[in-house]
């Protein structure tokens, strides 16, 4: 499994990077929002995150209609080599998708919530799919257990001939909150898990290491002063 950023925050990009373990960033309007970005320093600060991590960083389009998404595609596309236009799965969004694919753009379409709309996407040339855990479990439903489905529905059929370079699609498991959430996708075999930086430092911590490290301490503290 790799580990995409779900954040806009440079300092916190740049912290994750230097773990040797980040494979890419997603962002996302209300993400941006959340640092205090302008809409005039959009592609500027999208270019910053494409300065710190040499994987894809997913740039979210806000148009609703397909030629307006298709303009934004092709603009966000051009901020670097590794943006990916992140379209959300609805009717336009699906059209922008194939139109973009057939001009060499990489597309990441979000607010995925089913099988058939993970199928669709695939078929429509997205290089990733982003189902959300996360919302189904603020609706008390299971989101893993889609993730699972559309993990498991994708990987019955060779998509590769929709896609940019011939790649198949993969899926991200997004809206993760926890660090269970992200061990239920990798069990299930979800290609990504893009998270927020306090879950993917909840990643690194467990008691038993604490603990183990505390002993580890003392004893060398003895050795110290004996």
């Amino acid at each position: 499994m790799k580990f995409f950023l779900d954040t806009a925050d440079l300092a916190e990009i740049e912290e994750a990077a230097s773990w040797g373990a980040l494979a890419g960033v997603t962002t996302n309007p209300s993400l941006y929002a959340r640092i205090g970005g302008k809409l005039e320093d959009f592609h500027a600060h999208i270019k910053r995150i494409c300065d710190i991590v040499d994987g894809p960083v997913s740039a979210e389009s806000v148009a609703m209609t397909r030629d307006e998404i298709i303009r934004d595609g092709l603009e966000l596309a051009e901020i670097a080599p590794n943006v990916v236009v992140k379209i959300p799965t609805m009717v336009e969004g699906l059209a922008a998708t194939r139109a973009l694919a057939d001009q060499g753009v990489s597309v990441n379409m979000t607010l995925c919530f089913s099988v058939p709309q993970a199928i669709l996407a695939a078929r429509a040339g997205a290089r990733y799919v982003s189902p959300f855990i996360g919302r189904f479990d603020d609706i008390s439903e299971d989101g893993l257990e889609q993730v699972g489905n559309i993990v498991q529905a994708l990987n019955n059929y060779d998509f590769s001939s929709s896609t940019v370079n011939g790649e198949q699609i993969e899926v991200i498991a997004a809206s993760v909150r926890s660090a269970n959430h992200v061990t239920q996708a990798a069990l299930m075999g979800a290609d990504i898990a893009t998270v927020p930086f306090g879950v993917l430092k909840k990643m690194v911590q467990h008691p038993l290491t604490d603990r183990g490290l505390e002993s580890f301490m003392k004893d060398w503290e003895k050795v110290q002063n004996a």
